[in-house]
């Protein structure tokens, strides 16, 4: 089969498309001939070797695929050979034509969405979840500001506050971009390039201020993000690429507070319900990946560049 390896940190330029052997699936696993194959920043971030990620080499990127299931190894129960399903992590990576799989990583694609729809689930909106509900722990009719909604974690979590209850404030850098973000249920959209937005999202409260506020860039906004919350108002820092200064003072008066948000710490009890959480959603058809762009799998370097460009448009994907 052929699949990307990565020998060594660098730019996208150590991305190789290279054969490999066929995996055969022990105790317990299931391999999965892919589909497609999601690109997410923090593939990036890995093979960069930046952000506090690393990796062992040589290995295969990529967390998220959708697929079918070409065989299982022994102890598997929860899924058979022929199935249509999204891979919630991997244990071979997902940048190949067939990948290993832990059982408990498999999880139904349902036949209403795209194998690239599937390969957008996981990190996407199990973080988006996580950050919304597990950590900020929103609550219907709250108010939610999402910055960088049009990305594909923006996108999953308009979706997801929208179909909760809440009111939904998204921001984006382009008129593409914002039109996106209200067909996917925001209810108002900013232009987050704009200096005065973050004045405008408290005008939109009638100066409350918001009471959730999930942070795709928090090395930019955070400082200005802590005067918009209104009291008791919590900031989910879900990306930062750098260090930001801020007044910590500016969290006293309405007793707000900053969280960190980690998909890799959920503990299975919570993998379990978000991924019970999302089958509902993909189900009812509340829950729509949008798919960006896509690219063949041997331009992984391409798509690796266009993951961490500004002007963000739904979710990136890798064709075998």
């Amino acid at each position: 089969m052929k699949a990307i390896r990565v020998h060594e940190h660098g730019g996208p330029e150590v991305l190789r498309l290279e054969e490999l052997r066929d995996p055969q699936p022990q105790a317990g696993q299931v391999v999965v001939q892919v589909r497609a194959a999601g690109v997410n920043p923090i593939d990036t971030y890995i093979r960069a070797g930046i952000h506090g990620y690393s990796a062992t080499f040589p290995y295969t990127p990529g967390l998220d695929a959708a697929g079918i299931v070409e065989s299982v190894g022994q102890e598997v129960t929860n899924v058979s050979v022929g199935a249509r399903v999204y891979c919630a992590g991997t244990l071979s990576g997902a940048y190949a034509e067939k990948v290993v799989c832990h059982g408990l990583q498999i999880h139904p694609l349902p036949e209403r969405l795209s194998f690239a729809q599937g390969a957008c689930i996981a990190v996407p909106y199990g973080a988006a979840y996580r950050a919304l509900f597990q950590r900020a722990r929103s609550e219907p009719a709250e108010t939610v500001l999402i910055h960088g909604a049009s990305g594909g974690v923006g996108l999953a979590a308009t979706q997801l506050a929208r179909a909760a209850g809440l009111r939904v404030i998204g921001t984006a850098g382009t008129d593409q971009g914002r039109r996106l973000v209200l067909e996917n249920g925001a209810h108002f959209v900013l232009d987050h390039h704009d200096p005065g937005h973050l004045e405008r999202v408290v005008e939109l409260t009638d100066d409350r201020g918001v009471d959730v506020i999930l942070e795709m860039l928090a090395n930019v906004n955070l400082g200005r993000d802590l005067p918009a919350l209104a009291g008791g108002g919590r900031v989910v820092v879900v990306g930062c690429r750098g260090n930001v200064e801020i007044n910590p003072r500016d969290t006293m008066p309405r007793e707000t507070c900053i969280l960190g948000m980690s998909l890799g710490n959920a503990r299975e009890r919570q993998v379990r319900s978000i991924h019970a959480a999302l089958a509902a959603g993909l189900e009812s058809g509340t829950l729509n990946p949008v798919v960006g762009r896509e690219f063949p799998l041997g331009e992984a370097a391409q798509a690796h560049r266009a993951s961490m460009e500004p002007g963000s448009y739904g979710n990136i994907v890798l064709i075998p």
